[in-house]
């Protein structure tokens, strides 16, 4: 999570990430097949599997005859020709280079996702404490950060400086981390209340003072998404700590995290309104990114329906980009992953989130028709967390962080535990 707050120009961090990702996954397939979880958990390996399987086959080489008559190469074999260069088998992607770059970003959320099928739900919940206290601690140092005004508090060389970003570039990026948080903290605290632990009394304040403080922070973050996505989020926590509660009349825990709530969006509107109204109020031109849509759809339909291959967007956009919309700055990204992903992998990338979005929706569906029990609360807190992501990701690009793409393989691997019968506690024996 230190490591993997950029999503480019952090080559050696991310080799490492990456490095350290291959023992992981090694030993958590021996532990999946050795136990037999995998057959709980079918349909979302099949699913990692074919998104690891993507990358791999826009790599294969193809004769040049059959690759030349693929949709959207005709510019490339132009090119070639103009160069005098032979044609030779080819990949199917445009940019083998950077595809194969995607194909290893992908080894550390697959990691994380076989890793935790095979955890028991008391490193479960630890993994969960480690990611809130992730968010407090980048909240801590994106303090720092706002108020010291230097850069030495910054991790990353391209950033948004001035800002409370925390071990991210983008101010975006942390305030995804911050909604990721609120769901988890109030499953924490809502669990607390049907406990019988000696720590489920801390386990309550601790998750109210999370989401309070995560609320302020969201403010100083001024991330637009953060303070559109606040709304949605809160309606979350509410649920969330509500169904953990016991469904019944709304109990002093959940008045509690309301006006707790209340409190923290009064914080923010008194002291931080004004430079939030105006990160909504830009100009025109610093809204490219929906002007740019029309044609990343355009190239997509182009590349149909195999795609142009993943990592070439930047390349493929600047061919197609209209000389009156060029600026000094490039588009590095279509900020929307999914315009993006129909662009690169055509309709078997479409295909696959699809696919996604129907697994999430009947797991789901499962863990908030469940109980009140620890287990079931992680689990609805994990799927309003992957709402979460995938709403940012129609208007950004947060999974292209290994931060947010590891923590989002692990809300995966706690909502599929849905698909199992809960584990209740073992009863404690008695000491004489």
């Amino acid at each position: 999570m230190v490591l993997g707050g950029a999503s480019r120009a952090h080559l050696l961090p991310l080799a490492a990430i990456e490095l350290a990702a291959l023992p992981v996954m090694g030993l958590a397939l021996v532990r999946l097949v050795r136990t037999g979880v995998w057959k709980d958990h079918r349909f979302l390996l099949i699913l990692a599997a074919l998104a690891v399987a993507l990358p791999l086959v826009q790599l294969i080489p193809l004769p040049f005859n059959i690759w030349a008559s693929l949709p959207g190469r005709d510019q490339a074999v132009l090119a070639l020709e103009i160069a005098g260069i032979a044609p030779s088998w080819l990949p199917l992607s445009l940019t083998p280079d950077r595809t194969w770059q995607a194909f290893l970003a992908l080894l550390p959320p697959v990691a994380m996702l076989l890793a935790a099928l095979t955890l028991d739900r008391v490193t479960v919940t630890r993994l969960v404490w480690g990611v809130l206290a992730f968010v407090i601690l980048s909240i801590v140092l994106g303090t720092l950060q706002i108020t010291l005004e230097s850069r030495t508090f910054y991790p990353w060389a391209t950033t948004n400086f001035g800002s409370l970003v925390g071990f991210f570039a983008n101010r975006n990026h942390m305030a995804t981390l911050c909604l990721i948080a609120l769901p988890f903290a109030a499953a924490m605290a809502g669990s607390g209340l049907n406990s019988r632990d000696p720590d489920a009394g801390l386990r309550v304040w601790v998750g109210a003072l999370i989401i309070g403080l995560v609320l302020v922070a969201l403010g100083a973050i001024r991330s637009r998404f953060g303070v559109l996505a606040a709304g949605p989020g809160l309606i979350g926590v509410l649920l969330v700590a509500w169904v953990s509660s016991g469904r019944g009349r709304p109990t002093p825990l959940v008045m509690g995290l309301a006006a707790g709530a209340a409190v923290a969006i009064g914080i923010v509107a008194v002291f931080a309104l004004g430079p939030i109204l105006d990160r909504f109020d830009t100009d025109v031109a610093n809204e490219a990114r929906f002007e740019n849509w029309p044609i990343v759809a355009r190239a997509a339909q182009d590349f149909l329906p195999l795609g142009s291959g993943l990592g070439s967007f930047d390349p493929v956009y600047r061919s197609y980009e209209p000389v009156e919309t060029l600026r000094a700055a490039y588009v590095n990204e279509a900020h929307n992953d999914y315009l993006q992903l129909w662009l690169t992998t055509g309709w078997l990338g479409i295909a696959l989130i699809i696919a996604t979005y129907v697994w999430w929706a009947r797991r789901s569906w499962t863990a908030w028709r469940a109980g009140t029990h620890l287990e079931r609360d992680l689990q609805r807190a994990a799927s309003v967390a992957l709402l979460l992501i995938g709403i940012h990701s129609a208007a950004d690009y947060p999974m292209r962080t290994e931060t947010i793409a590891v923590i989002f393989a692990l809300c995966c691997a706690i909502l599929d535990g849905a698909a199992r019968p809960s584990r209740q506690q073992e009863p404690r024996r008695r000491h004489a």
